[in-house]
């Protein structure tokens, strides 16, 4: 399912679509990401280690997020590395409407690195991160 066509009840944020809060670009290309892993998955075959598409970070505090894609049955769901500035960041899932409603300690909503050009797939920032104790971009 794309999420610009049809959203599930869950890839709603404040009753918007969650395509009206991320830019499309994104969206499509973490949409394009999930689509071929789910793919390989259903063949049988190994998931692709893609390129972050997105960074996201809690300027009020050490959370920093760097998503590849997006789950192509709930659009709301993506993967990639979460470091929530705790010294283990760890490869898993997060909603993205969480993300847009999250409001930090000083009541900062989360932001994305508008400078973020990823240089490495995923695998090598969460190897870099697990020996940092943090994500390094």
């Amino acid at each position: 399912m794309c999420p610009f066509h049809q959203a599930s009840p869950s890839a709603q944020i404040e009753g918007k679509p969650t395509w009206t809060v991320y830019p499309k670009t994104i969206l499509e290309q973490l949409a394009a990401n999930g689509r071929a892993n789910h793919e390989r998955i259903e063949a049988g075959r190994d998931t692709i280690d893609h390129p972050p598409v997105v960074k996201l970070f809690a300027p009020d505090g050490g959370a920093t997020w760097l998503l590849s894609e997006t789950d192509p049955e709930d659009p709301d769901i993506a993967f990639g590395l979460c470091d929530l500035g705790f010294g283990c960041p760890e490869l898993g899932s997060v909603r993205m409407s969480l993300l847009y409603t999250h409001r930090g300690r000083l009541g900062l909503p989360i932001e994305r690195d508008l400078h973020f050009k990823a240089a490495e797939r995923l695998g090598t920032y969460a190897a870099r991160a697990r020996e940092a104790g943090g994500i390094v971009t």
